[in-house]
């Protein structure tokens, strides 16, 4: 109903705020404007601000206009700054590889917040981290933190996308001894985690790590006192051992106050299982469809839909059948 024809829109939501906007002539003038105006994108962004809805996952400080994404990896930035994972200001890293064949990565000028990232924001830089395309900003990046990232994808050619988490709790852990503890289903969908010190050269101001990462085939790697890194074949694996690690971290933090010798440890083929069933993908293998997924894809893929239907735009290129599923919304 428009504003004259009955007051059915205030039964939507009855606060007198919701029923005032609806129902207010300019909110229809501006309705009307961008019906019969082809393309009026100024127009359609006010009244994305308007509708914009708050969802669930909102944790950032900085409230406002949603800058649209228009890319998977600019998304990662905005879904760690929902979470409210992104500590400190403008300073914590996420990197991924260009594409897998190539030695040229995207990374976030050091100059924006995460909820400020979008896709042409992006730094692309090399291994080194000279600058090669510094995207629509003229701020640099962080070649310091990046050289152990460089490092790292250097002797590891099966990791295409490295978050540094360092939340308080992931922090606490990574300067434990015992490392981290296969204690919960979380860290055993982790997997098996290794210990590297970082090391700097003096002589050329580049981080790296001891020469054991070599050897290790691990996807978390713990920087002890430093937190820890989450890596992943593709930015999906890359959230899931995030998102998993973070809740391991939680969980071990507040079982080890009852002391580590008190704590029941699962059995060795539990863990086993567990490792199987994540490496089937599909939701750790609940998955009954012949769609097959990748390790952390289904469970990103429903998140790019929380963000998406939020204003978020991230540019995210749907599955089926998830595809035949927001068409039907």
């Amino acid at each position: 109903n428009m504003p004259g024809e009955g007051n059915t829109l205030s039964t939507i939501n009855d606060r007198p705020s919701a029923s005032i906007l609806l129902n207010s002539p300019e909110f229809y003038n501006e309705l009307t404007n961008l019906l019969i105006t082809d393309g009026n994108n100024e127009s359609l962004e006010k009244l994305s601000n308007l509708l914009l809805p708050i969802t669930k996952l909102d944790a950032t400080a900085c409230k406002g206009p949603v800058l649209p994404v228009n890319d998977i990896r600019a998304s990662l930035y905005r879904v760690i700054d929902l979470y409210g994972w992104n500590y400190g200001t403008c300073y914590n890293h996420i990197s991924a590889r260009v594409n897998n064949s190539t030695e040229q990565f995207l990374i976030k000028p050091i100059g924006l917040a995460f909820h400020e990232i979008t896709g042409s924001s992006l730094v692309k830089i090399d291994s080194n981290g000279s600058i090669i395309d510094p995207g629509s900003t003229t701020f640099g990046v962080n070649a310091l933190s990046f050289s152990l990232y460089s490092f790292i994808y250097k002797h590891r050619p099966d990791i295409n996308c490295i978050i540094h988490v360092q939340t308080p709790t992931v922090t606490a852990i990574s300067a434990m001894k015992c490392g981290l503890l296969g204690l919960c289903q979380e860290a055993l969908i982790c997997g098996h985690a290794t210990t590297h010190q970082i090391q700097i050269d003096s002589m050329t101001n580049r981080l790296s790590t001891d020469e054991n990462i070599q050897q290790s085939t691990a996807k978390v790697l713990i920087l002890p006192n430093y937190g820890m890194l989450a890596c992943g074949t593709t930015v999906e694996e890359a959230w899931h051992i995030t998102f998993h690690l973070i809740l391991a971290c939680e969980s071990q933090l507040r079982a080890v106050s009852m002391g580590i010798d008190n704590l029941i440890m699962p059995s060795d083929s539990s863990a086993k299982q567990v490792t199987n069933t994540v490496g089937a993908g599909g939701g750790g293998g609940v998955n009954t469809t012949d769609v097959k997924w990748n390790i952390g894809e289904l469970e990103w893929s429903t998140l790019m839909i929380v963000l998406d239907r939020a204003g978020y735009h991230t540019g995210y290129i749907y599955r089926e059948p998830l595809i035949r599923f927001i068409d039907k919304q």
